[in-house]
C-alpha cells in the first residue's frame, strides 16, 4: 500500500516537471518571436509618421481651404443674408439663392452691395473682412493674410476660363499656355507671330476686381505682371463680361468663366495645349491648364444661418444646381 502510494506520488511530481518544462518553452519561444516581428512588449501601433490611411485613397477630394466643419456658429442669424463677391459665379449664387429662400423664407438673401450688382471677388472679400456682408462668393482661393485674419473658403464647384476670339476674327488656330502668357504680358503683339494674319492682338483683361484676373494672373502669368495700359491693352473698369466680348471685335483676345461665353454665338473659344475648356474630364483631371475650384467665403466665427447656406451649396440637391449653372460638382 505504501509502495503504491509512492509510485502515485512519483508520477504527480514528472507530469508536475513535465507541464512547466512545456509551459517555458512556449513563453520562451513566444517571446522570441515577438521580438522578431517589432514588437516587443508593445502593442502593435501605427507609426507617429505613417500617413492616414484614409489620405491614401485617390478617390478622395482634395482638402478644402478650411471647410463648413471649421465655421463656429457663435453668431447671432442676421436680419438679411448679405452676399456679395464673384461675377463669374453670379447665375449659381442666384439659384443657391432661390433655392435656400425655399427652405428659409423669413430669412432675406441679397446678392451685391449696395445696389444688387456683385463688384466682383476682390472686392466681396474686402467687403466680408470688414463686416459689410456676411458671405462672399470667390473665384479664386484665398490668399495668406485673408486665411490668416479668419476667413474660411469653402469649395463648392469646379470651373474653367475660357479664351476667346470674335466670331470674325481670322486666327482660327490654338495656343499654347506659353504663347498665351507672352500675350497678356506684350512679348507677342500680332496674330502673325502665333501662325495667323498680320494684325495686332488687343488684348481685353478683366478689372482689377476680378478674382477672375487674379486667377489668370497667377495661373498663366505665373504671377508676372501684365502688359501696360496702352492702344492694343485695356483692362476693364468693371468686371463684366458682355462688355469684354463686345470689345473684341476681329482683332482681339478676351477670357471669361467658360459657362459665360460657351452658348455665345459672337465669340469663338480657343483651344490651350490642344485642349477645350468644354472637356469636362480635362478639367477635372487638370489637363486643361486654366482650371480652378471656386468658393464660398465666410468668417470662421459666423451665423448658423451662413452655415447653412454652405451646407445647402455641398449638398446633393446644391451641387444639382451648381452643374445646372453651368459649373462642375466637385465629384
Amino acid at each position: 500500500m505504501s509502495q503504491g502510494k509512492n509510485d502515485i506520488a512519483a508520477l504527480l511530481v514528472a507530469l508536475m516537471v513535465t507541464v512547466g518544462l512545456i509551459g517555458g518553452g512556449l513563453w520562451f519561444f513566444g517571446r522570441q518571436f515577438l521580438n522578431g516581428n517589432g514588437g516587443g512588449n508593445s502593442p502593435i501601433a501605427t507609426s507617429p509618421d505613417a500617413p492616414d490611411p484614409a489620405s491614401l485613397n485617390p478617390a478622395s477630394p482634395p482638402p478644402a481651404a478650411g471647410g463648413a466643419t471649421n465655421l463656429e456658429t457663435s453668431v447671432p442669424d442676421p436680419a438679411v443674408l448679405t452676399i456679395d463677391g464673384s461675377v463669374t459665379m453670379v447665375s449659381l449664387m442666384k439659384r443657391l439663392q432661390l433655392a435656400y429662400t425655399q427652405t428659409n423664407p423669413g430669412l432675406p438673401t441679397t446678392y451685391g452691395v449696395p445696389d444688387g450688382r456683385p463688384n466682383g471677388t476682390n472686392a466681396g472679400i474686402q467687403n466680408l473682412a470688414n463686416g459689410t456682408v456676411v458671405l462672399a462668393a470667390s473665384s479664386r482661393p484665398l490668399n495668406a493674410a485673408e486665411a490668416q485674419s479668419g476667413l474660411v473658403g469653402v469649395p463648392i464647384a469646379r470651373d474653367a476660363l475660357a479664351v476667346v476670339v470674335g466670331r470674325d476674327n481670322p486666327y482660327t488656330g490654338g495656343l499654347t499656355l506659353d504663347q498665351l502668357k507672352r500675350i497678356y504680358q506684350g512679348q507677342i503683339t500680332n496674330w502673325s507671330e502665333v501662325g495667323g494674319p498680320n494684325a495686332p492682338i488687343k488684348v481685353i483683361n478683366r478689372a482689377n476686381d476680378s478674382g477672375t484676373q487674379s486667377f489668370f494672373k497667377d495661373v498663366v502669368l505665373l504671377g508676372g505682371d501684365f502688359a501696360p495700359e496702352g492702344p492694343n491693352f485695356t483692362t476693364l473698369p468693371r468686371d463684366e463680361t458682355t462688355p469684354m466680348l463686345r470689345a473684341l471685335g476681329n482683332n482681339g483676345i478676351g477670357y471669361s468663366t467658360v459657362q459665360q461665353v460657351v452658348n455665345q454665338q459672337t465669340v469663338r473659344i480657343v483651344p490651350i495645349d490642344g485642349v477645350q475648356p468644354t472637356d469636362i474630364a480635362a478639367v477635372k483631371n487638370g489637363t486643361y491648364p486654366i482650371s480652378r475650384i471656386v468658393f464660398l467665403v465666410a468668417r470662421r466665427q459666423t451665423s448658423p444661418a451662413v452655415k447653412q447656406f454652405i451646407d445647402m451649396a455641398l449638398s446633393s440637391s446644391g451641387q444639382q444646381i451648381v452643374q445646372q449653372s453651368g459649373f462642375i460638382p466637385l465629384q
